[in-house]
């Protein structure tokens, strides 16, 4: 048993006070048989009017807040505390039929997983498409869990990361011909190029647990992260950190997931004033390990 703990504060800065429309937040993780929330909190500052909670349309959990007064900075600070089970390595244990690529998904499995096979962004001379099908065996059949992960593998190890402060999601052509993104960006890549082969594929907005952020290769630590999920028959939704090459669900942490990187964005609002009254953003993110029972060192075994 894994205990992680997440503080994530966001604080808007402006040249002068104004006033605020809604704001949506996306921070409450996913509960599930592999992570099991135990306390979720949100101060905002200055003090909301409402929070009201929905669930959108993939079920995940929604705060939609007002806030109270203008003010010249908002604050949202929200804390969580999880029980997570790792998986160092998938569970390929799939249908029969699926073992090997190509196959197809059921009759029903197809209507409900449309919108997650679709490719969402333009690619006129499929090169995202024709970069996914170096992965196939020619002629021949191929292990359907080899071509994922190999094909999560080479975007970690021949792409760079790049943090970039712009918003949004880089378009998947403007990335293979880069070699180069963010975390986002590559969970988006890697979805429209498995979309090419025929899989589903959606995308997943979380936290990633770097144990020494001084000294780890792990990339995406100090903001939200962002990988994506492939949907495979017997197994269900396997996750795929391309940005780190991670397989599984090890030192992730799932808030949200989404068809497109648009619909998962952890926190969205506006405000009311000049463009010039907005003097920009800090974000702070801290994911931490707990020392469970079984973790803590014996004394009397100590040197």
């Amino acid at each position: 048993m894994t205990i992680f703990s997440v503080r994530h504060i966001t604080n808007y800065h402006y040249a002068k006070p104004v006033g605020f429309g809604e704001h949506r937040l996306m921070f409450r993780p996913r509960d599930s048989y592999d992570q099991r929330l135990l306390r979720a909190t949100l101060v905002i500052d200055p003090e909301p009017s409402t929070i009201r909670w929905i669930h959108d349309v993939f079920g995940n959990c929604v705060a939609l807040v007002r806030i109270s007064r203008p003010a010249s900075e908002l604050c949202f600070e929200t804390r969580i505390q999880l029980d997570h089970t790792p998986q160092a390595t998938p569970d390929f244990q799939m249908d029969e039929e699926a073992l090997t690529y190509p196959f197809a998904y059921s009759s029903d499995e197809t209507a409900d997983l449309a919108g997650t096979t679709d490719r969402h962004y333009l690619d006129d001379d499929d090169e995202v498409g024709r970069w996914a099908q170096q992965f196939v065996n020619v002629g021949r059949r191929t292990d359907t869990g080899k071509l994922l992960m190999t094909l999560c593998y080479a975007i970690h190890e021949s792409f760079a990361y790049s943090r970039r402060l712009e918003a949004g999601t880089q378009p998947p052509l403007i990335t293979l011909r880069l070699r180069r993104g963010t975390c986002r960006d590559f969970a988006l890549f890697m979805m429209e190029a498995v979309r090419s082969l025929g899989f589903a594929a959606r995308f997943v907005t979380g936290y990633i647990y770097v144990p020494s952020r001084d000294t780890s290769t792990t990339l995406g630590g100090g903001s939200t992260h962002a990988w994506c999920q492939v949907y495979l028959p017997g197994a269900g939704w396997v996750e795929f950190d391309p940005t780190n090459g991670i397989v599984g669900n090890r030192d992730l942490v799932r808030v949200a997931v989404a068809r497109d990187p648009r619909q998962a964005i952890p926190l969205t609002g506006s405000y009311s004033g000049l463009a010039s009254d907005a003097l920009g953003m800090t974000v702070q993110v801290n994911v931490t390990k707990e020392k469970t029972n079984t973790e803590v060192e014996d004394p009397d075994k100590s040197g």
